[in-house]
């Protein structure tokens, strides 16, 4: 598909609310479009219908009258400190994003996405979070770079390491906590333009290094086995592969290797003090490649090379 036609494509897109039975019974089947009959992996209408209902929301992407994308989020708190009153720590939580295949690639996505950030701001809720696997850089993408979000936090098998419901791939579900901070001025700015973005070529220019730059063996980027960490910088970039979903399915040991390796330093970064902050995909030495970009937001230098020694 064109840009030009994803483009049109997307502009006949509606999006609004489902809260009826009627609306919401759809969707099953919209689910069960992209995660097949595992029941596990499927809300059930009667559930939608609480959520949708009682503060919560399902947000719905429709080609005239057919839904094609939904967006599932409710209210929640951050339960790190109980003894703080739960108003304290609200904040909503996004838990299920489905778009039909033949729409992808459209901004259907990001459309929900800010129709979440829209629902969010009317009920007064600065924070939007929800999790995702840091080696599909197409989600990397869309969280990171387009809609502005940060991660701090690395969880290794969050949903566990069973096959069923498909949260676990090749026996682990390792997730980014994703943090949006929906009325923060850096948010705005990547959603309105305001300020260009920096390129990898800008960011190689002014000396960030790329902690574990990639070799190229047959179809696929492999990860370096020497990496370097380094303390006394404020921008570092970390390279993950840009087909990892492909990497399952052809190569599941080099998939495997890939999980390894980024979860070490993904783990290493957040307890030095990094955040990650963008992603970028652009060419460097002559093939296409996808970073994170992490800035340093942690104790001074001196403490943290003392802790690093």
């Amino acid at each position: 598909m064109t840009e030009t036609e994803a483009n049109r494509q997307s502009a006949q897109i509606q999006i609004r609310a489902a809260r009826t039975l009627d609306e919401l019974r759809p969707l099953v089947a919209l689910q069960q479009a992209y995660w097949g009959d595992d029941s596990e992996s499927v809300i059930p209408a009667h559930m939608l219908f609480s959520l949708a209902n009682n503060g919560g929301h399902v947000l719905t992407a429709y080609d005239a009258d057919q839904p094609v994308g939904m967006l599932v989020g409710f209210l929640g708190t951050n339960m790190d400190d109980e003894r703080r009153p739960a108003m304290a720590n609200l904040q909503i939580v996004s838990k299920r994003m489905v778009v039909l295949s033949d729409y992808r690639s459209s901004g259907i996505g990001y459309r929900l996405k800010l129709a979440q950030r829209d629902q969010a701001m009317a009920q007064g809720v600065r924070l939007i979070v929800w999790t995702f696997d840091p080696l599909l850089s197409r989600n990397a993408h869309l969280n990171i770079r387009k809609l502005g979000a940060i991660s701090r936090t690395y969880m290794p098998n969050y949903y566990g390491t069973a096959d069923a419901g498909g949260l676990a791939v090749l026996g682990s579900s390792d997730r980014l906590a994703v943090e949006w901070w929906v009325t923060n001025r850096r948010v705005e700015e990547r959603l309105f333009g305001t300020r260009r973005d920096l390129t990898l070529d800008q960011y190689m220019s002014a000396g960030t290094p790329i902690l574990n730059p990639t070799t190229q063996a047959g179809a696929f980027a492999h990860p370096q086995d020497a990496v370097s960490l380094p303390p006394q910088t404020s921008l570092a970039l970390l390279e993950i592969p840009l087909d990892y979903d492909d990497m399952i399915a052809a190569d599941p040991d080099l998939a495997r290797a890939w999980r390894d390796h980024t979860r070490g330093l993904l783990r290493q970064m957040f307890n030095f003090g990094f955040v990650v902050t963008d992603f970028l995909r652009d060419q460097l030495d002559g093939r296409a490649r996808g970073f994170y970009l992490f800035s340093y937001d942690g104790p001074q230098y001196e403490t943290l090379t003392n802790y690093v020694n």
